[in-house]
């Protein structure tokens, strides 16, 4: 049976735009294959929701926007695009829902991440792969407790398992940034289906108390750096915990989405993001 509607897919097209050429099995070697370049190609971005439109997670949508038209998108869109490619390859896909945390914040916020556990056909572990949350990893990580650091690439993360308060597994991603350790998410293998994703994108897509409904944000994820852009902000963030901050012109913003972000937005989006950022209006 088909989950996550991978029969819809233009394969072909998708290999092209993330530049994968030859073994197409469902092994371990080419899972990690693809989340390096599903990663590092498919920018993270919210700007349909800044721009007025909604964000559609069916599959020839998703394409559309990403494979044809090279924008990015949010946890959701690349999510579930990033399914419909494995399960149409062979590999076992589960989704997962997990909870974000900002910086040092430790509120509790809805668990409304993304995620997914991925099997190959040439391994018995399951495989963490969070390719929508904007800043990595860049591979995917084996679901066990790890005693130390994990890398991926040069960026540092660890991954604990601890329980919740029923006595469930708990688990948990810390990211190795500016402001030292973090924890970025949690989750646990309550598995998640492509209505409950629905669920989630329209809250976050639509919710007055949704970040990403208030301004433009875009992250782009690469071996040796990230930057992400939050409103007029941009953030540059190095593997070693070095980074800079600045803030730019409203008016520079669809220049930067092309030259750091590999987002490109024509001549009408490009005025509206201006318009929103100078007046807070959405469109």
């Amino acid at each position: 049976m088909s989950t996550w509607r991978g029969a819809d897919l233009d394969l072909d097209a998708y290999l092209a735009r993330i530049g994968l050429t030859g073994v197409r099995a469902p092994t371990l070697a080419t899972l990690r294959d693809l989340v390096y370049r599903h990663t590092t190609t498919f920018p993270f971005e919210n700007l349909e929701i800044i721009l007025g439109r909604p964000v559609r997670l069916d599959v020839e949508s998703m394409q559309d926007k990403m494979v044809r038209h090279r924008r990015g998108g949010y946890c959701f869109e690349n999510c579930a695009l990033f399914a419909a490619v494995l399960e149409r390859l062979g590999f076992g896909v589960t989704g997962l829902a997990g909870r974000i945390f900002l910086g040092a914040d430790t509120r509790l916020l809805p668990a409304t991440h993304a995620l997914l556990h991925v099997t190959t056909t040439d391994d018995e572990r399951g495989w963490l792969c969070d390719v929508g949350f904007g800043s990595g990893p860049l591979e995917p990580i084996e679901l066990a407790p790890v005693d130390g650091e994990l890398t991926a690439g040069a960026w540092r993360f660890t991954l604990e398992r601890d329980t919740d308060v029923l006595g469930g597994g708990l688990w948990t991603l810390r990211h190795f940034s500016r402001n030292g350790w973090l924890t970025r998410r949690t989750f646990t293998m309550n598995p998640q289906y492509p209505i409950d994703q629905a669920v989630g994108n329209y809250y976050v897509s639509t919710s007055s108390h949704s970040p990403f409904t208030t301004r433009p944000i875009a992250q782009r994820l690469r071996p040796e750096v990230h930057h992400m852009l939050d409103g007029l902000t941009l953030h540059t963030n190095y593997p070693d915990g070095t980074g800079e901050t600045r803030t730019v012109r409203s008016s520079d913003v669809p220049r930067l989405l092309t030259e750091i972000f590999d987002i490109e937005t024509d001549a009408a989006d490009a005025a509206k993001l201006v318009n929103h950022l100078d007046t807070g209006e959405l469109q």
